[in-house]
C-alpha cells in the first residue's frame, strides 16, 4: 500500500526546496528530509528491519525523530517511539512489553538509557554508522532526488506502531496500530481540517504519546511545515507564545484543554495565540475551559477531537461553535471510516438518548495488545451490527447522543484522564507499594475549583519519617510526571467494604477536596 511517507516523498519531487522541518538548528526542506529518511531506511533493512519488526525511537525532540519514524514506515517496520524525559527504568519495561527489535538514539543516550533492545543500537551522531543522516555519504543524497523505498510497501495490515496505554493491572498495554488505520486517519486530519501548504503547525505533544504522531506527520502530509522547539519553552506562556509568533503557527495540533486552560488565565491570552487558525483540543474534557469563556481566546477553528489509543488517536470530532453549550460535554460525530455505537452490558444497542458504553469499530482499530490475549479477548469484541470478521473496541467510556453528537459522561471504570493522559491509579498503587515503609496504597481522583483532575494517594505503613518529598522521589524513579499525586494522605489504616476491599469511595469523598 501506498503510506503517508510515500506522499511526503512526493512532495519532495514536486517541490524539493520547500521548508519540511524547522528546528532550533535550522531548516529541513523535503528533499533533504526525505533523504535522510531514506537513508536510515536503508540501514534499518541491513539490520533486518520489515514487516513487524519494531523500531524503538529514543531521541530528543527535533529533526532527528521525525526522520527515525518515518524510516521505519518506509521499509515496511513499525516505531515505538519513546519520551526519553522519562525514567529510564519505565522506557525499559515500555520496550520490552512493546517488543523492540531495534533501537534507534545517540550515543550519549545510548549510554545513559541502557535499554534492553537485542543487538547494537543504529547511533545516529556517528558518522562512520550508514545511518547517521547527511554526514553519512552519498546515500543521503543532492537535495534535488528521491530515492527509492528502501524495500517493499507494507501490507496495510502490517504493523504501523506501538503506543502504550494504561490497563486495569496498572501496567501499560502495548497497543498495536496497523498501516491501515494510521493512513486513514492522517489523510483525514489532512482532508477534514482543510491543511495544506500554507499549514505551520507547532509540534505540542510529547514524543511517546500517540498525539506525537498526529502532530508530526499530519503537516508534512499536507505539504506543510512542522515546527519543533524543546518542549521547556512550551511549557512557558513566554516561551510558548514567542514561537507562535516567530514561525506564525497556523495549527496547533495536540493540544489538552487543560493547556488552554493554562494560557486562557494569562492576561495576555489572545496574544499568545494570535495567527493561529486552528486548534485541536483532545484528552480530556473541553468542558471546564468552554463554560470558563475560553472559546473566545480561539480566534479560528476549534476541535474537540475523542477517542482512545486503541482506535488509532481519534474516533469523533466536534467543531465548537462560537457560542458554544456549556451544559454538555459534546465529542461530535464519528470521523470517516469509523463507527460509534452504544450499547449495554450485553453489547445490545440502547434506545436512543439512553447511556450506554462507547464501543468503536472500522478502519481505526487497533489488532489488540501485544501478549495479552486475555485482555484483548475482553476489549476487542465481534462487532455484532457488522459484516463477517469486524470487530469492535469496547472503550469503558459512558455517553449518549444529543445535540451535535456524542455527549460524553465519564469512564465505567477506575480510569481517569490528568492533563490529556489516560492514568490507571493502580500503577501509582503499585509504584508506591514498593517503597519498603508503604504497607498500603489506594490512589484516588479529585477535582479542584478550576475543573482540573489529580490524583490524590492513601497512604499506611511506617511512614513518620517519610515526607512528601521522599514519597515523590521514589515515584519519580519509575513514573512520568502526569502519574504523580497532587496530595499524600497517611492514614492509620485503609477502610474497606463489607466485601474486604478497599472503599475507594468513602477515600474519594474525603481525600479529593482541594
Amino acid at each position: 500500500m501506498r503510506t503517508f511517507v510515500d506522499d511526503i516523498a512526493a512532495h519532495a519531487a514536486r517541490e524539493p526546496g520547500r521548508v519540511a522541518v524547522t528546528t532550533p538548528d535550522g531548516d529541513l526542506t523535503y528533499a533533504e528530509l526525505t533523504a535522510r529518511v531514506d537513508t536510515l531506511a536503508a540501514a534499518l533493512r541491513a539490520r533486518g528491519a520489515g514487516a513487524e519488526t519494531v523500531c524503538a525511537v529514543a531521541l530528543e525532540r527535533g529533526a532527528d525523530a521525525v526522520v527515525a519514524m518515518a524510516a521505519a514506515v518506509r521499509c515496511g517496520a513499525a516505531f515505538l517511539t519513546l519520551d526519553v524525559e522519562q525514567p529510564a527504568r519505565r522506557l525499559a519495561a515500555l520496550v520490552r512489553s512493546g517488543g523492540a527489535d531495534l533501537l534507534v538514539t545517540t550515543s550519549g543516550l545510548a549510554g545513559r538509557l541502557a535499554l534492553p533492545v537485542p543487538g547494537p543500537p543504529v547511533l545516529l551522531d556517528r558518522p562512520a554508522d550508514p545511518a547517521a543522516g547527511p554526514a553519512a555519504g552519498p546515500a543521503a543524497g543532492p537535495a534535488t532526488g528521491v530515492r527509492p523505498p528502501a524495500g517493499p510497501p507494507p501490507d496495510g495490515r502490517a504493523l504501523a506502531y506501538v503506543s502504550h496505554t494504561s490497563g486495569t493491572t496498572g501496567e501499560p498495554s502495548p497497543v498495536l496500530i496497523e498501516h491501515r488505520g494510521l493512513d486513514a486517519y492522517l489523510r483525514f486530519v489532512v482532508r477534514d481540517y482543510g491543511l495544506g501548504p500554507d499549514t505551520v503547525a507547532l509540534q505540542v505533544a510529547p514524543l511517546g504519546y500517540d498525539a506525537s504522531v498526529r502532530d508530526t506527520f499530519a503537516p508534512l502530509l499536507a505539504g506543510g511545515r512542522l515546527v519543533v522547539v524543546p518542549r521547556s519553552a512550551l511549557l512557558r506562556p513566554d516561551g510558548f507564545g514567542a514561537a507562535v509568533r516567530a514561525h506564525r503557527v497556523t495549527a496547533l495540533l495536540s493540544v489538552t484543554p487543560s493547556f488552554l486552560s493554562f494560557l486562557a488565565g494569562r492576561p495576555d491570552a489572545e496574544r499568545l495565540l494570535a495567527g493561529v487558525r486552528l486548534v485541536v483540543s483532545s484528552g480530556e474534557s473541553l468542558r471546564p475551559f468552554l463554560a470558563a469563556g475560553g472559546r473566545a481566546l480561539v480566534d479560528g477553528v476549534l476541535v474537540n477531537q475523542y477517542g482512545p489509543t486503541e482506535c488509532t488517536m481519534t474516533s469523533t470530532r466536534y467543531a465548537v461553535p462560537a457560542e458554544p453549550p456549556t451544559d454538555a460535554d459534546i465529542v461530535g460525530t464519528p470521523i470517516d471510516g469509523v463507527v460509534v455505537r452504544l450499547l449495554d452490558e450485553d453489547l445490545r444497542p440502547v434506545p436512543e438518548g439512553a447511556v450506554g458504553e462507547v464501543c468503536i469499530g472500522g478502519s481505526g482499530v487497533a489488532r489488540g495488545y501485544r501478549g495479552l490475549p486475555a485482555r484483548t479477548a475482553e476489549r476487542f469484541v465481534p462487532d455484532p451490527s457488522g459484516p463477517p470478521g469486524a470487530r469492535l473496541y469496547r472503550t469503558g467510556d459512558l455517553a449518549r447522543l444529543g445535540p451535535g453528537g456524542l455527549h460524553y459522561l465519564g469512564r465505567s471504570d477506575r480510569q481517569v484522564k490528568i492533563r490529556g493522559y489516560r492514568v490507571d491509579p493502580a500503577e501509582v498503587e503499585g509504584a508506591l507499594l514498593a517503597h519498603a515503609r508503604v504497607t498500603g496504597a489506594v490512589v484516588t481522583a479529585g477535582t479542584d475549583d478550576a475543573g482540573r483532575v489529580f490524583l490524590v494517594a492513601h497512604v499506611t505503613g511506617d511512614l513518620a519519617d517519610t515526607g512528601d518529598a521522599a514519597l515523590r522521589a521514589h515515584l519519580g524513579a519509575t513514573l512520568p510526571p502526569h502519574l504523580m499525586p497532587r496530595r499524600f494522605v497517611r492514614l492509620a489504616e485503609l477502610p474497606t467494604t463489607r466485601g474486604g476491599k478497599a472503599d475507594r469511595r468513602a477515600l474519594a469523598e474525603t481525600g479529593g477536596r482541594p
